[in-house]
């Protein structure tokens, strides 16, 4: 009998850590795997051009609860959701990350007593004016199955009274989705050309999450510390970003070139031949750390403190002068740690689903 598993996605992120599990999946006999998309990115540059480039098959189901507001979002998602699970009844349900996506499939799958597992749990900024640390918290205290990246969140998770029995550290799905999607150096030195710019000698730079977007202060400080940064910036402009900036009256300084939203393997090639990154993006300071590039981040936490620790990573939050500052000194530490395990997660991950839910199944027990 097949063991079917259904994964909730509905952000940039998402599609590309659940693409590695789903991959993972195909390569398992006896199960099946399908994605419900929630419409959280519901354009095409962020949401469908993820499903063509990482080889993914389209969603089985559709919802469409994209540009609302948090509490609108949750609950409407966490509705559809649950009319989904009560109609498929899947063995298991696998959510990612930190969105309101993470939120609503989590809530949706325990209070139908159907198993659910977090992929990313653990991770911690300290920071609960930002909604996604509270995803991240009830999502965790939830769910069934706990995927840590590394030891840093292992260690938060226990510290919180999780069961040490409902965690397994497991490494980053998000390196593993940089080793198998890269690409050659090749194809990135002509998407290099066609931007006009050259290896090392720019820094990429992403800004999307709320608080710097919605707050013309924080957005304005950014763009200053572009400028006074002096370098080329490569700035690929999200669509939230781009209205933001009309909205208030701003624009990018002469140094940043800025671009259309691009899919994920091009984003990978970018920043592997970036000099550094500046980026407000969880995942993206991740990305930069698995290529080896310093990385200068717009916030004033992050739920990924090994890096800072490590020197790899430096908080500056919107402040003009140590945005420059940072951008101009960034250099790469000697010392390149493996916190986020051996490329083989998603692997991990489906093997530990597979287990989870035949004990279940068998009538093992379900601790809390």
């Amino acid at each position: 009998m097949t063991m079917r598993f259904l994964s909730v996605v509905g952000a940039r992120p998402q599609f590309v850590k659940a693409a590695v599990v789903a991959h993972a999946f195909e390569a398992v006999q006896g199960v099946s795997h399908e994605l419900i998309h929630t419409g959280q990115h519901y354009d095409f540059a962020m949401s469908e051009i993820f499903f063509a480039e990482l080889g993914i098959r389209q969603p089985k189901h559709r919802l469409e609860f994209g540009g609302l507001s948090h509490g609108a979002m949750t609950g409407r998602m966490l509705e559809g959701i649950e009319n989904i699970l009560v109609a498929d009844r899947p063995d298991g349900v696998v959510v990612y990350g930190d969105t309101n996506s993470t939120l609503a499939g989590a809530l949706a799958a325990v209070k139908l007593h159907i198993p659910v597992a977090h992929v990313e749990a653990g991770l911690r900024s300290m920071n609960r004016a930002m909604p996604e640390e509270i995803n991240r918290i009830v999502a965790d205290h939830v769910c069934d199955l706990l995927f840590a990246p590394n030891e840093t969140a292992h260690r938060q998770l226990l510290r919180e009274g999780m069961s040490a029995s409902n965690i397994a550290v497991v490494g980053d799905v998000m390196f593993d989705a940089a080793l198998r999607f890269a690409g050659d150096q090749a194809a990135g030195l002509e998407m290099l050309a066609s931007i006009g710019v050259r290896p090392q000698a720019y820094a990429l730079a992403t800004v999307h999450r709320a608080e710097n977007t919605d707050d013309r202060a924080r957005l304005a400080g950014i763009l200053e510390g572009f400028a006074l940064a002096g370098a080329a910036v490569v700035l690929p402009l999200h669509p939230r970003t781009r209205q933001k900036l009309a909205d208030f009256g701003l624009h990018p300084p002469a140094n940043v070139r800025v671009i259309e939203p691009i899919g994920f393997i091009q984003m990978l090639q970018l920043e592997r031949n970036a000099r550094c990154v500046i980026t407000d993006s969880g995942g993206v300071q991740k990305e930069a750390f698995f290529f080896r590039r310093p990385c200068v981040t717009l916030r004033d936490e992050t739920e990924w403190t090994e890096l800072v620790d490590s020197g790899w990573n430096r908080l500056v939050g919107c402040n003009p002068a140590r945005i420059a500052e940072a951008v101009r000194n960034a250099s790469a530490p000697a010392d390149w740690p493996a916190f986020y395990g051996d490329g083989k997660a998603s692997e991990k991950i489906v093997a530990h689903l597979q287990a989870f839910c035949s004990a279940r199944d068998a009538g093992g027990a379900r601790e809390k």
